[in-house]
């Protein structure tokens, strides 16, 4: 037996007194970490969700209910009422586990103490249309991969032609550049159209515009736990260590202002303009059932520090919808998964500070676009318009090639369990109108 069928069999057994759909992200087996309000208290704290309610675990951690807990215990007031995940994220793995098993249990079906004590759960199960969530963690540096074969692949064909499509390096390390951690923001805040210099076709000098080609970028992310010294590289054994969990991130790109600001540093303005994340974080322990294989790396073999030996990435369904600003529903332009990337999460980290970088609690590292085999698996625009020669058919005439103002994307992924589902709720953004008056 796999340790991924053990941990599917273990999860499988696992039932709360709290109701929740088959269809619900947020079953028992999942306990995500999340930062919310409410509006009668609006200290921002950590919760987790469990079907259509927040747990509200700073005021479980007030009532003294985590002081069992050898390791977490002493730690669990100050964690909780915190109003990042970054307190907690810095504990590190025992502490973590022992956490979220106390916080089953105290959900479990068989556990009298919150299931009994009406005036407690009535302060603690808060329905989540009353909540309003904020950034998870306070995110320090933030550094983006391109990890897709699929996803480098096509852009290399669109703009080098299949004979130059993935560049000399791509095959031998985890290509990646730092984005901007201050325009991270989380689910549901608007972003503006942003203006820059663009090159349009044909001509030789650049002009000032808002751009015309704002995409989306199907993404998974993750946030560092604890920190690793300056000088002192993660090994890639120890890597799952130093992650706590995953979200859903929409790295929103201008293509033209891209395409003209790329050679020869690479992305700048076109991708600090915002990037959107989830608000909930699902830990590994969580997805410890979806573990499997991704694709070969035989040619050629990575070098030793990133070579491991075992399944090191999930099986999570991920989609992207996209709603034009003249129609009323969602239509989802993407259907791909997280087991398509070439390289993993584990082989990020150990490449990110091979050279000694001091990765700290609450960085955030993105996958890149994850884009599958096949055109209805493509994780950006550009790739499903083929560079806007294919605009995407929507009811009653619409189409588009690039974002208009008014879109609006969400980015869903869930990993299906035997009746189960673990995932991370919506990664939703909506584009405004550029600045306007802008000094050109």
């Amino acid at each position: 037996m796999t340790d991924a069928t053990a941990a599917m069999a273990a999860a499988k057994n696992l039932k709360s007194f709290v109701d929740v759909a088959p269809e619900s992200d947020f079953p028992i087996q999942n306990i995500p970490f999340g930062i919310f309000s409410t509006e009668a208290d609006a200290t921002p704290r950590v919760g987790t969700a469990i079907g259509e309610f927040v747990v509200d675990l700073a005021a479980l951690a007030a009532e003294g209910l985590f002081s069992c807990c050898s390791t977490f215990g002493p730690e669990a007031t100050a964690a909780f009422q915190s109003t990042t995940l970054n307190h907690y994220m810095s504990l590190g793995r025992p502490a973590w586990t022992e956490a979220r098993r106390r916080i089953q249990q105290l959900l479990s079906i068989d556990e009298p103490t919150l299931r009994d004590n009406e005036a407690l759960r009535a302060r603690v199960l808060i329905h989540r249309t009353g909540v309003s969530m904020h950034m998870p963690a306070r995110i320090g540096d933030y550094t983006d991969f391109y990890s897709s074969k699929e996803h480098a692949t096509n852009v290399g064909i669109m703009f080098r032609g299949k004979d130059n499509a993935l560049m000399p390096n791509w095959l031998h390390l985890p290509v990646g550049y730092h984005g901007r951690a201050s325009s991270v923001v989380v689910t549901g805040t608007p972003l503006t159209r942003p203006s820059g210099q663009v090159l349009p076709m044909d001509a030789q000098v650049p002009v000032f515009s808002a751009s015309k080609q704002v995409d989306i970028e199907l993404e998974v992310a993750f946030l560092v736990g604890p920190s690793n010294k300056l000088g002192q590289p993660v090994p890639i054994e120890r890597a799952h260590d130093h992650i706590f969990g995953l979200l859903l991130m929409n790295d929103w790109s201008a293509r033209d202002i891209q395409r003209w600001e790329y050679v020869p540093l690479g992305p700048f303005l076109a991708k600090n303009f915002g990037t959107t994340v989830s608000p909930w974080v699902v830990t590994l322990e969580a997805l410890e059932p979806f573990l499997t294989n991704g694709p070969a790396q035989t040619d050629p073999a990575p070098m030793p520090y990133l070579t491991y030996n075992g399944p090191a990435t999930y099986d999570i369904q991920l989609e992207a919808l996209l709603k034009p600003k003249e129609s009323a529903d969602y239509q989802r332009i993407c259907l791909t998964n997280f087991k398509h990337l070439y390289w993993s999460m584990r082989q990020q980290l150990a490449h990110h500070t091979i050279n000694g970088c001091n990765l700290q609690t609450g960085d955030l590292l993105a996958s890149g676009t994850i884009s599958g085999p096949t055109p209805e698996s493509f994780g950006s625009l550009l790739e499903l318009t083929w560079r806007g020669t294919n605009p995407i058919q929507f009811p009653d005439d619409v189409k588009r090639t690039f974002l208009q103002d008014g879109d609006s994307v969400v980015i869903r992924g869930a990993a299906q369990g035997d009746g189960f589902r673990i995932g991370f709720g919506d990664c939703e953004g909506t584009i405004l109108p550029a600045v306007a008056g802008l000094n050109q």
